[in-house]
């Protein structure tokens, strides 16, 4: 939805100007083809209901190594401290690794529809827990993003709505 969308740039760019750069357009190109890769992973998912999900573990161990044969070849490497190292490893198996298994599993049985829409809440929450840890302040476009998000997600989610009170007005006690 445009509005989710509209909602979510708002907190991402938060007063930064949009310009691309000719010397970013490797990395614009990666993120498209991301994009494209993601989309129709959870398009195909969907469609083949019936794989299990434990496979996302592969395609997470076949990423992880694709990512590190890339950063030997493409990146200086810089040893993380424990702390950092058990940061990284933390985000790579808590809330990242459990979102992977949460999407497909949400692909598979869930409503599509809405799955996409709350997926643009992220950069809402992220937010609202940078304010809270006082790491960032509340402003207007907080307030503005967290408005469209929520009307984006009323917009997608008015046949369901429609459904439930159509199901309550039918029941008879």
């Amino acid at each position: 939805m445009a509005v989710d969308i509209a909602g979510a740039a708002v907190i991402i760019l938060k007063g930064c100007t949009l310009s691309l750069k000719q010397e970013y357009l490797l990395g614009y190109l990666g993120a498209f083809l991301c994009s494209i890769i993601w989309s129709a992973y959870s398009v195909i998912s969907r469609s083949l209901g019936e794989s299990p999900t434990e496979l996302v573990g592969g395609f997470c161990g076949v990423t992880a190594l694709l990512s590190a044969m890339s950063h030997l070849i493409f990146e200086k490497s810089v040893m993380p401290n424990w702390p950092e190292a058990l940061a990284i490893t933390g985000l790579g198996v808590g809330p990242v690794g459990a979102a992977f298994f949460a999407w497909d599993y949400g692909v598979k049985g869930g409503n599509i529809k809405i799955l996409g829409v709350l997926s643009y809440t992220a950069p809402l929450v992220s937010t609202i827990m940078l304010i809270l840890f006082g790491r960032a302040e509340p402003t207007w476009k907080v307030i503005a993003a967290c408005f469209l998000i929520v009307i984006g997600a009323s917009i997608a989610a008015l046949d369901r709505i429609k459904m439930l009170a159509k199901v309550g007005k039918d029941k008879s006690y």
